[in-house]
């Protein structure tokens, strides 16, 4: 029997244990405690592990393991550990309920940012009654930073509203609708046309810290900053600067550093901020456990699992 090792201080066990069984009903399934510093279990009895955010130096402690899937789209919480054992998979999260969620979360505020809708609130707040200049869709600039799988399906709907998108990747992209800019050379070209900027890069050493002062001073002035890929990618006092002096308008921020966000943080009471928890997208344990079983038969029957992350790229 294959057994399933499942750890995450965030999600309902009993949730996930019925999703997965539906969709492998031979599935063993050991629950890694909430609180406990280790799997109570056979480590050498654990032939995989779907986790969120595991104690470091663990997963290396289970020498029969083929494959560690994230439960979440990122990866970055499983690559902390520096002891991460060396040949077994590291498989992202890649599943139709996760994509359409954050596709949901990035138009809407897109189309938040777009509409000037914090305007309206503000004028809500004061009771005043005014029309605000109108920019037609098709000459809304959007710029989507990132075109793996959730880029890329907030990028296509996205231009399929009539708005004017264009995304950024390290290789070019082929989506309909999108222009595609790409590499060092690219990334420039792309912030000086991007309106509305929309962060969905994964964390790397070349991506921390992007949205920061040097890509903000890029961006047309008055431009507006959606970050729903890490709160590393963001350097908060370039963009508390930012707003400051309008070179950024607005700004949604779903991912933060440090969460929960503190209570001190400027961002709470920000006029010009939205801050949400964390929430653009959840996994949906029904089709994550469906993608998971996938990748586990694909596994037993001696392939490699889809979505497995290229460890020199770090994503």
């Amino acid at each position: 029997m294959t057994k399933l090792l499942f750890k995450s201080d965030l999600d309902r066990a009993d949730l996930w244990a019925s999703a997965l069984l539906k969709h492998k009903p031979d599935l063993e399934i050991e629950v890694w405690p909430s609180g406990a510093p280790a799997p109570e279990g056979d480590p050498a009895s654990i032939d995989y592990a779907l986790v969120w955010k595991p104690p470091l130096g663990v997963l290396k402690s289970l020498p029969n393991l083929k494959a560690i899937f994230s439960l979440g789209a990122g990866i970055d919480h499983i690559f902390r550990d520096p002891e991460l054992p060396e040949g077994v998979p590291v498989v992202r999260m890649v599943e139709r309920g996760l994509t359409a969620g954050m596709t949901e979360y990035v138009v809407m505020q897109v189309l938040y940012h777009h509409r000037r809708m914090l305007d309206y609130r503000a004028q809500q707040r004061n009771r005043v009654w005014n029309e605000l200049p109108f920019v037609a869709s098709w000459d809304r600039r959007v710029g989507i930073l990132g075109l793996g799988q959730l880029g890329s399906d907030a990028a296509a709907k996205l231009a399929g509203l009539g708005l004017d998108v264009a995304g950024w990747s390290r290789s070019p992209k082929d989506i309909p609708g999108v222009t595609s800019y790409s590499g060092a050379a690219g990334l420039e070209e792309f912030l000086a046309r991007t309106e509305i900027l929309v962060c969905l890069l994964p964390l790397t050493e070349e991506t921390r810290g992007i949205l920061g002062a040097e890509t903000f001073a890029k961006l047309p002035k008055g431009a507006s900053v959606i970050n729903v890929g890490r709160g590393e990618h963001l350097v908060e006092a370039d963009l508390l600067a930012a707003l400051e002096s309008g070179q950024v308008d607005s700004a949604t921020l779903d991912v933060f550093a440090e969460e929960p966000l503190p209570e001190s943080s400027p961002f709470w009471d920000h006029e010009r901020v939205i801050v949400t928890p964390h929430v653009a997208s959840i996994t949906v344990p029904d089709t994550a456990a469906e993608a998971v079983a996938a990748n586990i038969a694909r596994i037993e029957r001696g392939e490699a699992p889809a979505n497995a992350v290229d460890r020199a790229k770090g994503y």
